[in-house]
This record gives C-alpha cells, sequence and structure tokens, in this order.
C-alpha cells in the first residue's frame, strides 16, 4: 500500500467528490463574474440616487478591481500558510458581508470603501480555488479542471447580468447587492460539508491532525488509508512569498506576471468599452449589453474548448495561439464597422479567443508552482495583473479623449495580447504533479 496517496490521486480516475469539488470552484468564480457585473449594472441607479458625476462613479468601479489586487496577492500566500478551505470560507464571509453591507450604503465614499473590501475577498478566493481545483484533479484532467473552473468567471458574467435585469425592472440597484450576498451566503454550507481541505496541502505543511485529515479525506474519495504520513518535503520548498523570487521561480514568476498583467489591458478594453462603443455607433444601450453578453458566451465556450485540447496539447502552446488570435480579433473589431452582426460575431470570436487564453494562464500557473507557493503564486500574478486590469481601460479613454479613432486604439490595445504571447514564449517549464 502506497503511503503517498498523490500518485494514487494523480494516476486513479477522477471520483465524484472531486468532480463536486471541481464544480463547487467552478461556482466560487462565478461570484467573480457576477460581482464585478452587478456593479456596472448597479451604476446608472446609484448615479441617479445620489447624483454623482462620471469621475465619482469611476471610483466605485475601481475600487473592487484595486481590492481583488490586493486580495490575490496577500490572501494566496495565506492559502499556502494556513490552508485553502479556511482561506476559502473566510474570504466568502468577507464577501457575504460587503454585499450586504453595500446594499445599505449611504454615499459614494462609504460604497467604494466597502466595495474595496470585498475586492479583497473575492481576490483571496480566486486564488485559493485556482489551487483546489488543481489539487483535487487527477494528473490527466488537472489542465482541464482548471480551466473550466476559469471558465466560471464567464458564466458568472452571463448569468449574473440577467438576473440583475430581472431585479432591476422591479427594485432599485441594492436589490441586485441583495441576491448577491444571499447567494454567496448560500454557498458557504456546500463548501463547508463538500470542500475538505487539499490532500496536496495536508501533506506538504502536515499539521498537527493531518494523517486524520488525510485519511477522513482518502475514505470519502474512495481510496485506501495510509498508515503514515510521507516524508514532509525539504524546508527549502516551504518558503512563502518569498520564494516565488528564489533562484528556483524567479524568471516563471516574473514572465508569468509581465504576460498575464499584458494580456488582462487587452481583455478588460474589450469587457469595459464594447458597451460604450457600441451606443457611440448608434444603438441602444440593451442592445450594446447585448453585444458583451455575446463576448461572454464566446469566453465561456473558449474556455472549455482549451482545457479540452489541453489534455492533448501542450497548454503553452494554446495559450500563445489564442493570445495572437485574440489580438487579431481586437484590431478586427475596431474595423469592422458598426453593422451589429458582424460587430457581435467578432466580439463572440475575440471573447473566444481572449478569455481562452487567460484560464489556459490560470492551468500554467498550477503546473509551475509547486504545491507550497502554488496559492501564493497565483495570487501575486492574478494580483499584480489586476493592474493591467484597472490600466487598461484608462489607456484606451485618454487616447480616445486624445482624438484617436478606434481603429488605432483597437490595433494600440491589442498590442497586450501580444506582447503577452512574446514573454509567454520565453517560459520553459516542466508540469508538476499533485
Amino acid at each position: 500500500m502506497s503511503q503517498d496517496p498523490r500518485s494514487a490521486l494523480d494516476n486513479a480516475p477522477m471520483g465524484a467528490m472531486q468532480v463536486v469539488a471541481v464544480v463547487l470552484c467552478v461556482v466560487l468564480n462565478a461570484l467573480d463574474g457576477f460581482d464585478v457585473l452587478a456593479i456596472s449594472f448597479a451604476s446608472p441607479g446609484i448615479a441617479t440616487e445620489w447624483g454623482i458625476e462620471k469621475k465619482a462613479l469611476g471610483i466605485v468601479l475601481s475600487m473592487e478591481l484595486v481590492g481583488m489586487a490586493f486580495g490575490s496577492a496577500l490572501l494566496g500566500n495565506v492559502a499556502d500558510r494556513l490552508g485553502r478551505r479556511p482561506t476559502i470560507l473566510a474570504c466568502l464571509a468577507v464577501m457575504t458581508l460587503g454585499m450586504l453591507a453595500a446594499a445599505v450604503a449611504g454615499n459614494v465614499w462609504v460604497l467604494s470603501a466597502i466595495r474595496l473590501v470585498t475586492g479583497l475577498g473575492i481576490g483571496g478566493m480566486l486564488a485559493s480555488i485556482n489551487a483546489m481545483a488543481a489539487e483535487y484533479s487527477n494528473a490527466r484532467r488537472r489542465d482541464v479542471a482548471v480551466a473550466i473552473m476559469a471558465a466560471g468567471y464567464p458564466l458568472g458574467v452571463i448569468a449574473g447580468g440577467s438576473i440583475a435585469s430581472l431585479l432591476l425592472r422591479d427594485y432599485t440597484w441594492r436589490s441586485v447587492f441583495l441576491f448577491g450576498a444571499g447567494f454567496t451566503a448560500l454557498l458557504i454550507v456546500p463548501v463547508w460539508l463538500l470542500l475538505p481541505e487539499s490532500i496536496a496541502w495536508l501533506l506538504m505543511k502536515q499539521p498537527r491532525d493531518a494523517l486524520a485529515r488525510v485519511n477522513a479525506t482518502l475514505a470519502r474519495l474512495g481510496h485506501a488509508v495510509i498508515a503514515a504520513l510521507p516524508p514532509p518535503p525539504p524546508p527549502t520548498a516551504r518558503k512563502g512569498f518569498a520564494g516565488l523570487f528564489s533562484a528556483e521561480h524567479a524568471r516563471a514568476t516574473v514572465l508569468l506576471t509581465v504576460a498575464y498583467f499584458a494580456h488582462i489591458m487587452t481583455f478588460y478594453f474589450i469587457i469595459k468599452w464594447i458597451p460604450k462603443l457600441v451606443v457611440d455607433m448608434g444603438y441602444a444601450p440593451a442592445t450594446a449589453a447585448g453585444v458583451l453578453v455575446w463576448a461572454n458566451v464566446g469566453g465561456a465556450s473558449g474556455a472549455i474548448l482549451l482545457g479540452l485540447l489541453a489534455q492533448r496539447y501542450r497548454v503553452r502552446a494554446l495559450v500563445i495561439l489564442a493570445m495572437l488570435l485574440g489580438s487579431a480579433m481586437v484590431v478586427a473589431f475596431g474595423r469592422i464597422g458598426t453593422e451589429l452582426d458582424r460587430l457581435t460575431l467578432v466580439a463572440a470570436m475575440g471573447g473566444f479567443f481572449i478569455n481562452g487564453a487567460i484560464v489556459g494562464l490560470y492551468a500554467i500557473f498550477a503546473q509551475v508552482f509547486p504545491v507550497a507557493l502554488r496559492a501564493g503564486g497565483t495570487g501575486f500574478v492574478v494580483g499584480v495583473g489586476r493592474g493591467g486590469a484597472a490600466l487598461g481601460p484608462v489607456i484606451a479613454g485618454f487616447l480616445f479623449d486624445a482624438g484617436i479613432g478606434l481603429p488605432m486604439v483597437a490595433a494600440a490595445m491589442a498590442a497586450g495580447s501580444l506582447i503577452a504571447a512574446g514573454v509567454l514564449w520565453q517560459l520553459r517549464y516542466e508540469a508538476r504533479s499533485g
């Protein structure tokens, strides 16, 4: 009987409990997508109720991204030190309270502070569930599991848009946050009951009750229990945040951070500017929102397809190809004209390739970073990358204000994905197990 259950988990088919764990991670990531779109849908009502200008509204819209940046970088490291499960539960609690508080906020500055704190929870959870999805999957399905987990974001955008639209027909903007708070709170129960701490983390950290917890989880997974824990990793493999910039990991950390930062600039240019650009072409806001929904439908489809292809082809090559094609679609969006069907098709294709590349990056994070650094590494890359998320729409806005037309602005913003592809080409690594 093997004393290292990681080998058994890597080589055996995934059981029902492992599938449930990955599905829970998908749903948790969908909260990210819902929350981002919730504030966008609520923003017209916020501006009307409080009579605020666009500059003040922009602060509210950006605070969550700032919070997510810090949450990913800081709480991802906490998840490596204290565990994925307690970090996820704590983040869910923060998000629930944050959404409840947003629903009763009385002014723009209080709401901005609330969104900042809520973003901390979302960012920390994102880093934790990426590690959890990878560590509950077997070796064969790991890439597709992480890719499907990341596909939760556009699925949350699609579902969130539909739910928010229905709520806002009969209720105020506060109803969107009340729904989000209720749904987030409900998720605490299945996470508590169905998502034990990952075996890989328990074997890496080996807390006092590690053997009992590992055996309890193995029994639930249908695997044989073990008599003793395998030897712990050497101390040098258990460094915290500083380990990301050790001689072994620094190059990969820097390359992945630059690639994610550059590519996410292109992604958020499309996500944030499509509605405004389509309205400026003469279409109604509802029609513009429909174009954005199709961009996210394409994004979800691209995520799932890339995950399936990753079982047969190298993820890095697929991501580079998706980045190049996504860049081409952004350029095409700026030059396709104003015919709605063409705009919708190109937006969907752009979402397909651009978001496919993002979920592929998450799969690469799981391959490159060892268990001891997986959540922290993902959190650092995503946290810094959120700077690109905030910077992309801002740069585009300055270019538009300078009188530069859509074709040139789109080409300039598409360069982010081109840069990311070139940086990722320089990355060399061996996929890790566990």
